[in-house]
């Protein structure tokens, strides 16, 4: 368009030349030519708009949207049209408590009253993605600030429409999977209505009112300290049956040796033993007998 406009003025110098300055007199025909060069073209460039990749564009001509939804690349058009890009790409929306997170500045948390009255803070993260033929209604009903007037607005409302149907301590432990499924539904449901598509819903953080928290965790600690112990417990019992097994075994040790030894038997070990001492190449005296036999004297000398 700045072309045009350029080479319009250039026609506009041409054709009033020779009348009003003839200095330029002699410049006449350039002019013209140039002029009309420029405003050619102007007037092609402008009928070719690029969309960048992840994109798609939707043209404005005289207020009105038009339905034909200009996709990635080289788009020929009218030249009288305006173009809004939309960005087709996977998005995040955050609302966080910490202040250097999300896309409002400060503590952007959700509060949320839980079913026992108690006030819940929910860190969230959406992420979504503009469904390119919805994008021409998006323009005409919404707007192209999208995520001022949709995905804020309707996250939050739902979230705190739904967490009144929890306790405080359900939505922080055992029901937080099925608290973010409901959510996920109500909220997905909502942003197809309005041209978007919801691909996951991330609970980042759910923070309990402080006397709620330090009670969950002197509970959390007190259960440690029961299986601990009955951990203790199990491990003295094992080591009471196995000092009894072991003891057992004694005592059936002692019986067996004490039923099957005789002084027979005891005597033809000793004469066995001894017979190996004097066989052995050292020196030795073995005196052998006592009680009723008689003594016998063995020796290598």
């Amino acid at each position: 368009m700045l072309l045009s406009i350029l080479g319009l003025i250039l026609l506009a110098v041409g054709f009033t030349a020779r009348r009003n300055v003839s200095a330029l007199g002699a410049y006449r025909v350039p002019l013209l030519a140039g002029g009309g060069l420029l405003v050619l073209l102007g007037v092609a460039l402008s009928t070719v708009i690029q969309v960048d990749a992840g994109e798609v564009g939707v043209q404005t001509l005289f207020g009105q949207v038009q339905q034909r939804v200009l996709p990635s690349g080289l788009n020929v058009v009218n030249p009288l049209v305006d173009v809004t890009r939309f960005d087709t790409k996977t998005q995040n929306y955050t609302m966080s408590a910490i202040q250097t997170e999300g896309q409002q500045a400060g503590d952007d948390a959700i509060r949320v009253l839980s079913a026992d009255g108690l006030e819940v803070v929910i860190d969230l993260t959406a992420l979504y993605h503009v469904i390119p033929a919805e994008t021409p209604r998006i323009l005409s009903t919404i707007g192209a600030d999208y995520e001022s007037k949709i995905v804020r607005p309707i996250a939050r409302t739902r979230i705190r429409d739904n967490a009144v149907y929890y306790d405080a301590v359900a939505l922080y432990s055992t029901r937080r999977d099925e608290f973010q499924a409901r959510i996920y539904k109500t909220i997905e449901d909502d942003f197809r209505k309005n041209g978007l598509q919801l691909d996951q819903l991330l609970i980042r953080n759910i923070q309990l009112p402080a006397p709620v928290k330090r009670s969950i965790e002197s509970k959390i600690s007190a259960e440690q300290d029961a299986q601990k112990m009955q951990f203790v417990l199990q491990k003295e019992r094992q080591e009471a049956d196995r000092k009894r097994v072991e003891a057992q075994g004694i005592a059936d040790y002692q019986k067996i040796i004490n039923n099957e030894l005789s002084d027979k038997l005891l005597q033809y070990e000793s004469i066995k033993a001894n017979k190996e001492i004097a066989l052995s190449p050292n020196a030795k005296v073995i005196i052998m007998g006592g009680g009723k036999g008689s003594q016998v004297l063995i020796s290598d000398k």
